[in-house]
């Protein structure tokens, strides 16, 4: 029954929120549009242009009349390249079927849990989190169990954490490796202890996000849990995609790896949703993986010389405490010294949404909130542009923060 209020809208989406790193830079657009100069570190979204073998194989399958529906988990031809490079990277035997191709991981992450939660079911988020996990959980009917890893365990969830938060109406645990906003990167022995902690709760599954896996930095090697422990694979979804690795986010290819019940589920929800993946975008896919690699790999190190740039310029910033992230392509700095600084209007900055709207007004430079992803005093920034906007954001913030009237040390 509807309100008296005549409301369309679902009463589930009252809590929900729009993206907020979306938002963030539909505010940049909007600004920009007004004409004002904005340096933007909001978008995880690489600066570097789709690689030219990749373009050419999808614009040749839109030649060649890939034009129309293709099945819902995926043309074979992605599917078996996806199982390919599955086993030649990283070691794990995957066939089609047990393989499912969606609209972005974004799809596929949401069907999962909609695929597989009851109402009332949790799931476990380390926070920091990418932005989406939580909502994405309640949209399904679903309880996320943000578990909080700060700084001190460099952004990383504890066994004796995920042991402490599993109940019997827990139905998963997202992990994001390497993570968004952080950069943490979980170690061989790190996700050994968490899953020695799954062994003993056989209820609970385990969805790994590694759509970042090919950025990490200083010697640090990316690792699945399921190489860590194939007894867990049965109830473990391997999420990953094209958008990072390749430039290829406009493009929208994602996929998810796990047990044929689970990817049947998922592939039933995009037959009653998106029905399908882009079928050129799927032969632009094939391309990625089956051509040439040293794209990956030059980017990698691009991002890596971006890292070091941005991590020094914000330890210039006053106020603000940057460590090394060992992957992905974000910083996520400290900013406790600037809570209780004072504008030159009289205003005091007491939240990192304050710090980060300050930022934006007072330097022109647009970032995240720490607090969209779980987590305070922090900013998120994205260090997937050129060196010379980190350069310029770094001074503009540098200039803004020493027009501000500092709180004392306690």
């Amino acid at each position: 029954m509807r309100d008296s209020s005549g409301t369309i809208t679902a009463q589930r989406l009252a809590s929900i929120k729009p993206s907020p790193s979306i938002s963030a830079k539909a505010r940049v657009d909007a600004l920009r549009a007004e004409g004002r100069k904005i340096i933007d570190f909001t978008v995880g979204e690489p600066d570097l242009a789709t690689p030219s073998h990749i373009v050419a194989a999808g614009a040749q399958a839109l030649a060649n009349g890939h034009t129309r529906y293709t099945g819902p988990a995926g043309t074979p031809q992605l599917r078996q390249a996806i199982a390919g490079k599955l086993a030649c990277e990283n070691g794990l035997s995957y066939d089609a079927a047990q393989i499912v191709v969606g609209s972005g991981a974004k799809q596929i992450i949401f069907n999962a849990l909609a695929a597989s939660l009851n109402e009332g079911d949790e799931v476990v988020i380390p926070a920091p989190y990418w932005v989406s996990y939580p909502d994405m959980v309640a949209l399904c009917g679903g309880v996320p169990v943000v578990v909080p890893a700060g700084q001190a365990q460099h952004f990383k969830l504890t066994a004796a954490q995920l042991a402490a938060a599993i109940t019997p109406r827990t139905r998963w645990v997202v992990l994001n490796t390497p993570n968004n906003p952080t950069g943490a990167v979980y170690s061989h022995e790190e996700l050994r202890a968490l899953c020695d902690v799954l062994l003993r709760h056989p209820h609970v599954w385990l969805m790994t996000d590694e759509i970042y896996e090919h950025f990490v930095y200083g010697g640090v090697r990316h690792v699945s849990p399921q190489q860590v422990e194939p007894a867990l694979r049965e109830r473990m979804l391997l999420v990953n995609g094209f958008s990072k690795a390749y430039a290829m986010t406009g493009w929208r290819i994602g996929y998810g790896a796990g047990p044929r019940e689970l990817v049947k589920a998922i592939t039933l929800l995009i037959t009653q949703s998106t029905t399908c993946p882009n079928a050129a975008a799927q032969a632009a896919a094939v391309a990625a993986l089956q051509g040439p690699q040293q794209c990956v790999a030059e980017a990698a190190q691009l991002f890596g010389q971006r890292r070091e740039r941005l991590v020094r310029g914000l330890n210039q910033v006053p106020g603000v405490r940057c460590d090394n992230p060992q992957g992905a392509f974000y910083v996520f700095p400290h900013v406790g010294g600037l809570i209780g600084a004072v504008t030159s209007q009289g205003q005091r900055l007491q939240t990192d949404l304050d710090v980060a709207a300050y930022f934006l007004e007072a330097a022109g430079v647009a970032l995240m909130d720490g607090t969209s992803y779980g987590m305070s005093p922090y900013l998120r920034l994205s260090f997937a542009t050129s060196l010379e906007t980190i350069d310029e954001g770094c001074q503009a913030m540098a200039h803004a923060a020493q027009a501000l009237e500092l709180a004392p040390a306690a």
